[in-house]
């Protein structure tokens, strides 16, 4: 009975560790079918990788590209570079210079001045003849207005070469400030370079490299304006009162003269001289106004010292739209006198009123002379010439 127990688990064990090794066997030739279609399945991939078409390779290489420079850390600017970008000059800031035409579509003959069109009446096309009526006042000591002072012609010449010279190089800017303000106006030097920040230091606009000269024709009109300008102060006298016209006095000097038949005695030139010096301009800033321009109330300061301190006069010449010109002696806008300036006015201010402040309260539309724009086509607006001597 024993013997027979022993045998039978003999038996039990050898089969268990039978099933045992056979399955062993089978997991292992599992696990080596497993690794051999790993390996079929990465050959595969492989092989689909080589014969995967170029143009997929080229995208993929692309969008690596991409992701590379979109990663890439930008490099810091250099902050020399920088300053020196911000450092440029403001002159050269308002050297973008695009032609500004002051004239629409114009007739050649007319600016020319072969012809001079006649002011019409649009509805009834009858011609109408404007009187021209001149007047000169002294406003205030070294203040002269000299209103219809220039003639029809001689505007009609103003706006000719001025049209010419803005068009070029050189020609109509509208200044302003490093900050980006903008005058409303559109500016051109003529003698010298100006702007409202840099004044009159040496700069210049990357299209020219120096102010346009001034025309001779117009340096004549001026000097003969102040000519003009001395003969009204001499004959007519600012008086306050008839004591001043006519004083009394106790005579205690007598100078005695004895003219011969070709005896003489100019004109005594000191008391004109000094409230209204003469001058022989070399600066001229033209300023062209829209029906919408207007210039703050400022002074005149930038000329040298010695013209500064000699009172050497500005002069003002006015052509297109009246404008509301203000002045006064103080920079408040309450306290200024304002005198209309139409198109052929003259306006001159030194001696005592070189430092007066003054500037443009508005534009006065569809004032212009019919015939100076029948003969011009001048834009809407005022153009005005300021001269001085540097």
């Amino acid at each position: 009975m024993l013997i027979s127990k022993s045998r039978r688990r003999t038996r039990v064990d050898l089969r268990t560790q039978a099933e045992k090794i056979s399955s062993q066997k089978s997991v292992n030739a599992g696990n080596s079918n497993i690794q051999e279609n790993e390996k079929s399945l990465s050959i595969s991939d492989e092989e689909k990788n080589l014969t995967r078409p170029k143009r997929l390779h080229q995208n993929m290489d692309s969008e690596l590209t991409k992701n590379v420079k979109r990663h890439v850390p930008r490099a810091k600017s250099d902050p020399k570079i920088k300053r020196e970008k911000e450092s440029a000059s403001h002159a050269e800031k308002q050297a973008v210079f695009s032609p500004f035409d002051i004239c629409t579509c114009y007739n050649n003959k007319s600016l020319m001045g072969e012809t001079l069109l006649p002011a019409r009446n649009n509805r009834n096309h009858i011609d109408i003849e404007y009187p021209i009526i001149e007047t000169r006042q002294i406003l205030r000591p070294g203040m002269v207005l000299l209103t219809n002072y220039i003639s029809l012609p001689e505007q009609v010449n103003i706006i000719k070469r001025c049209r010419e010279l803005g068009l070029g190089p050189g020609g109509f800017c509208q200044p302003g400030y490093q900050h980006g303000g903008k005058l409303r106006l559109k500016m051109m030097c003529l003698g010298k370079m100006w702007d409202p920040e840099t004044k009159y230091e040496e700069h210049s606009r990357s299209d020219v490299p120096r102010a346009l000269g001034i025309p001779d024709d117009f340096v004549v009109l001026v000097k003969k304006a102040l000519s003009d300008a001395h003969l009204l102060i001499k004959k007519n006298e600012v008086l306050e009162d008839v004591e001043e016209m006519l004083p009394g006095m106790s005579p205690d000097v007598c100078i005695v003269n004895y003219y011969t038949t070709n005896g003489k005695l100019g004109l005594h030139q000191e008391d004109v001289e000094e409230m209204l010096p003469g001058m022989s301009p070399d600066v001229c800033i033209v300023n062209y106004y829209t029906t919408n321009g207007k210039l703050g109330l400022h002074q005149d300061r930038d000329e040298s010292k010695d013209s500064l301190q000699k009172g050497l006069p500005v002069v003002s010449l006015s052509v297109g739209d009246s404008a509301e010109f203000l002045y006064g002696d103080e920079r408040d806008i309450s306290k200024v006198e304002t005198i209309l300036l139409k198109s052929g006015d003259v306006m001159i201010f030194g001696g005592q009123s070189r430092h007066i402040y003054h500037g443009v309260a508005s534009i006065k539309p569809n004032t212009a002379p019919p015939a100076l724009l029948g003969s011009t086509n001048l834009r809407p607006g005022r153009l005005n010439l300021t001269f001085r001597q540097f």
